[in-house]
């Protein structure tokens, strides 16, 4: 009876503890879902802080997102970091990424050259999927920039400076030589002579090997006529307008120097050179420029037709394909390039590629040059759209070199470009 009895209480006990440990669990528990219940809360009203990487061209382009990132930051609880690289550095890196499952970008600045390399490869995101539509504000030339197939396809990038090259000309020497802004291209060359004899520089040519002398040469052979391809993507380097433009380029060569771009500008702006063609961002800074522009000649001679010459050099921008923050990137890629964005980057070193920016009347009085260079975009001319390109460059621009330098002729030079061009093209 006793043992019967010891039992009946220890299996009692065993009872009221176990329940007083289920009690305790329940009550964990609830302090548990309780406390995650807040947290998710906590997060939903203060929200988690992101990071967007941007992959930059460097210089004046970071001080201009700079200028405006912080109102996207604080609208949409992210943190922006922007890497400011060389062109070279920028296309290698971002091109090396986009071969992973997840970048490590995801914003990302293209030169007008790569987009057709960068669409095609899966280097961008299609924005055009993603809610992104063309917009009647932007210039068309620029917008044009930013889809593929160039003109007719999707966007893939929006514009985001609006470079584009210009003819620029010590005003002073000319007018102590008594000569007029020259409109055409036997006129600059007549001009150049001119200088010449007095001891100056008549024109100075960019003239070294690849890209830089590509980008000098094209606009004088667009403003011949001529062009690097036809309509169908057939090879014309070796037309007979390509091998004038190029004896013209090596006869105003001859009649001035060949500098690289700090000389270049050095000798343009203090005198020593007449003309040459840059970039405005060369030359123009702020309000100020040390030397005077317009745009570039587009005729042969007084007597030919005027064709578009003005080379387009937009700075794109769009998002990596394998971005870890799709949409909050496709967000920020539309505030940058909005009109109210560019009206404060434009105080900051940007290029506005927007009517409604060049148009501004505040801005218009600050930056006398924005009539002439709007102009200038809305007539610019795209480089070659294929994705061969910066291979072909490297060709085209090694025999440029060689008939400046007198190792070739003009015409056996444009041959054998063509010649190495087509080989790169049927690889």
């Amino acid at each position: 009876m006793k043992i019967k009895i010891k039992k009946s209480i220890l299996s009692l006990f065993l009872i009221m503890l176990m329940s007083f440990a289920f009690v305790g669990c329940n009550n964990k528990n609830d302090e548990s879902i309780n406390a995650t219940a807040n947290e998710t809360k906590k997060e939903e009203a203060t929200g988690e802080t992101k990071k967007l990487v941007i992959a930059a061209r460097g210089g004046s382009h970071v001080d201009a997102i700079n200028s405006v990132k912080e109102s996207f930051e604080k609208e949409n609880n992210v943190e922006i970091e922007i890497l400011g690289l060389e062109a070279d550095d920028l296309k290698q890196r971002v091109s090396l990424d986009s071969q992973n499952s997840e970048g490590s970008y995801d914003v990302v600045m293209i030169d007008d050259p790569w987009m057709s390399e960068w669409a095609e490869g899966d280097v961008l995101l299609n924005l055009s999927d993603n809610g992104v539509k063309k917009d009647d504000d932007f210039i068309e030339a620029s917008q044009n920039v930013g889809t593929y197939p160039y003109k007719e396809g999707d966007i893939y990038a929006l514009p985001f400076n609006g470079n584009v090259m210009m003819f620029f000309y010590n005003e002073q020497l000319l007018k102590e030589n008594s000569i007029e802004v020259p409109t055409d291209w036997e006129s600059v060359l007549q001009a150049a002579k001119t200088v010449k004899k007095t001891g100056k520089n008549g024109y100075i040519i960019r003239g070294q090997q690849g890209n830089p002398i590509v980008t000098d040469y094209l606009p004088i052979l667009w403003a011949y006529g001529g062009d690097v391809f036809d309509k169908d993507n057939n090879i014309t380097i070796d037309s007979q307008e390509a091998i004038d433009a190029l004896n013209l380029y090596i006869e105003l060569y001859k009649n001035g120097e060949n500098y690289e771009k700090n000389d270049l500008i050095a000798s343009v702006s203090d005198g020593n050179g007449a003309m040459t063609l840059g970039w405005p961002s060369w030359f123009i800074q702020g309000s100020e420029s040390t030397a005077q522009y317009s745009k570039i000649p587009g005729k042969k001679d007084k007597d030919s037709k005027e064709n578009p010459a003005g080379m387009l050099g937009n700075w794109m921008i769009g998002v990596a394909s394998n971005t870890k923050n799709k949409d909050l990137a496709v967000k920020f890629v539309e505030f940058i390039t909005s009109s109210d964005a560019q009206k404060t980057m434009a105080e900051n070193g940007g290029t506005p590629t927007r009517h409604s920016v060049y148009q501004d009347k505040d801005l218009k009085e600050k930056f006398p040059y924005f009539e002439t260079m709007e102009q200038a975009i809305e007539n610019g001319v795209v480089r070659p759209r294929l994705v061969e390109w910066s291979e072909m460059e490297e060709v085209l621009g090694t025999e440029l070199s060689a008939a400046v330098a007198g190792q070739k002729d003009a015409k056996t030079a444009l041959i054998d470009a063509k010649a190495g061009m087509e080989s790169i093209k049927n690889k």
